[in-house]
């Protein structure tokens, strides 16, 4: 069966996601650092009173996947809000942390 000129064909892609990956990795800051070609964004967990942190995962993108990255989760987050109410952002986070 031939395509009509300009017709994209849709791909299900089916996730595969592994148990470890499942459980899931608290973090509780984000550190985001970028060169001309890609951007990296460490989640990290602080323990309260501990004089280090540790990078849990490292996640290292193009900038147009970012920015659809970015899109998605302003998305998520004004539907969680309408739902749930606005997000009290407290005080200001620590040097390196996902700002707005």
């Amino acid at each position: 069966m031939s395509e009509q000129k300009g017709q994209k064909r849709k791909v299900q892609v089916q996730l595969r996601v592994d148990d470890d990956v499942a459980q899931g990795i608290y973090a509780n800051m984000a550190m985001v650092n970028h060169t001309d070609a890609e951007f990296t964004i460490d989640f990290v967990y602080i323990q309260p009173q501990a004089p280090q942190a540790k990078v849990r995962s490292r996640i290292i993108t193009s900038p147009k996947h970012l920015k659809r990255l970015v899109s998605a989760l302003q998305d998520n987050l004004s539907r969680y809000e309408a739902k749930y109410g606005p997000v009290d952002m407290g005080m200001a986070p620590p040097p390196g942390e996902f700002k707005h």
